[in-house]
This record gives structure tokens, sequence and C-alpha cells, in this order.
């Protein structure tokens, strides 16, 4: 059953993101940039990440549970920080709410289809985000004519989440990951997960400086607020808003290395046990 909340209350309730780890602070901190009123609640899924080797059944019930948990606090919209999330759980999460429900794969592959000169778009991400499909088809449904090159990078995540973003290791394995692209005569690179913004200036330097880097983290941070100014939901308050990070493991940690996301370790962590979540899986109903 959908769950649905009066429009009176709604302006004030927090926001709520998700993602497997520690990626999806990069959509945090665009949101908080562009929507400093806003209250949010985020959740990184820290004892379960990452997402992008498990199978997709495990990857959507993940989906729902964290999902179901966040619109018991409740929030007033859904954000899916997290690409492998967005590309095999959407449709599931959408049946779960009539709120909206803001992916990290539309905005940015739309933000490629423009920006684009030579009609080669290369996309990066998990293997489950990679073999979904799930870029190329919406590309292809923006501009049947561009051509998408899929690249699965999955040790960038757990390089990122080590703080290995700096390290030689790291670039090596970024040149043998980028080297096939750049032989495409790719001119766009997505980024197809939101660990990877951190990675941004090692892949710079590998990349010819004509091929320009879509995070679609920022763009994001616009839709919701598109869609927020739509459903009339934007926090009428003019003082800052609040936050609370929920993990599922290590909160210690997240705050340590979260701080490389945001410049500053968050103050509100607290963890959720996995059990709590296991209890909002459909499966068990």
């Amino acid at each position: 059953m959908k769950k649905t909340f009066p429009t009176t209350d709604l302006a004030t309730l927090p926001v709520g993101i998700f993602d497997s780890g520690l990626g999806g602070l990069t959509v945090y901190r665009q949101i908080r940039s562009l929507l400093p009123s806003e209250n949010i609640v985020y959740l990184g899924d820290t004892a379960r990440v990452p997402y992008g080797s498990k199978s997709t059944d495990t990857i959507r019930d993940f989906a729902t549970q964290i999902t179901r948990f966040l619109l018991d606090q409740p929030v007033k919209a859904i954000v899916i920080a997290c690409n492998t999330a967005s590309s095999l759980a959407l449709d599931i999460v959408r049946s779960l709410t009539d709120l909206p429900v803001v992916n990290v794969i539309d905005p940015g592959v739309q933000e490629a289809v423009n920006i684009t000169q030579n009609g080669h778009i290369a996309v990066i991400g998990t293997t489950a985000t990679i073999e979904s499909g799930a870029y190329a088809a919406r590309v292809q449904a923006m501009n049947p004519d561009i051509q998408i090159h899929g690249v699965a990078c999955p040790l960038f995540v757990p390089l990122v989440e080590e703080g290995w973003e700096d390290h030689p290791v790291t670039r090596q394995i970024a040149l043998e990951y980028l080297d096939p692209l750049v032989h495409q005569n790719i001119d766009t690179l997505i980024l197809g997960c939101t660990h990877y913004p951190i990675l941004k200036p090692a892949l710079k330097k590998i990349l010819p400086s004509y091929v320009t880097i879509v995070d679609s983290s920022r763009v994001v941070a616009r839709t919701l607020k598109e869609a927020l100014t739509y459903h009339k939901a934007l926090n009428p308050l003019g003082s800052p808003g609040t936050d609370l990070f929920y993990v599922t493991d290590f909160p210690r940690k997240f705050k340590v290395i979260s701080s490389r996301f945001l410049g500053h370790e968050p103050d509100h962590v607290q963890k959720i046990p996995i059990e709590t979540l296991n209890g909002y899986s459909l499966r068990k109903e």
C-alpha cells in the first residue's frame, strides 16, 4: 500500500536520502547547498555496501526496506542517491509512495545528452548498474542517434570507501578502466555511481581535456528543488535545516570518512540495526 501524508504538513517534513554507503553524501552535499532550509534524513547502508555486486532481487529488497523505513520517519520526498538502486529498484520505490521520488540516472543522462558534441557518451558504474542497461535505455529514449559506451568499475567503490582516491593503485586501476573508452572517441563521461565524484581529480588526469565529466549530484539537487516547488513542499522556514544520518554499521568510521565528502564530520549519526530494516521487507508479508 502506498503511503501518503496531508499536504498541510508536508513542507516542514524532511527529505529522505538513501545510498548503499557514503557515496550518496555527494548528493546530500549538493542538496544541502541548494536547499539550506530543508531538513534532511540520510540513510547509508554501510553494513551491506557495495550494492553493485549483489543480485537484482536483493537490491530491490534493500531499497524497499529503506524506503519504507524513511516513509515511517516520515519524509516528504525520497532521493535514491545510489545509481545501482536507481537502475534496478526505481519502479518499486515509486510503487510505495505518491511522494516525489528523485533518482540519480535521469538527471545525469539529460545533462550528458545536452552536453555531447560528437554523440559519443560513456558511463562508468557498478557491475549491476552497467549490466542493467538503464543508462543505455535512457540515452536511446532521449536521442537514438547517440552512441553509449558503458564500463563496469567494481573496484572504485571499495577504493573510495577506504579513502584511497589518491593512491597509485587507484590511478592504475582507473587507467585500465578508462583507456578503452578514450579509444571510443567519447567527449562526455557520466559518473554512474555517487561514489565516483570523489575520484574526479584522478579521472581528469587520465582523460583527454575535451572530455566533459557529468556529475549528476548537482542536477539531482536541481531536480529535487523543482519537484518540491511543483508540489508546494519547499520548507517555508528561513532557518538552517537539520540533518540526521543513519548508518547500518560503524557510525564512527562513517563520521571520519564522510569528512572527505563533506569537509567536516556530521554531528548527528545513529546506527540502525539491520534487523530493524529487515522488518520492513515485503518478503515477510
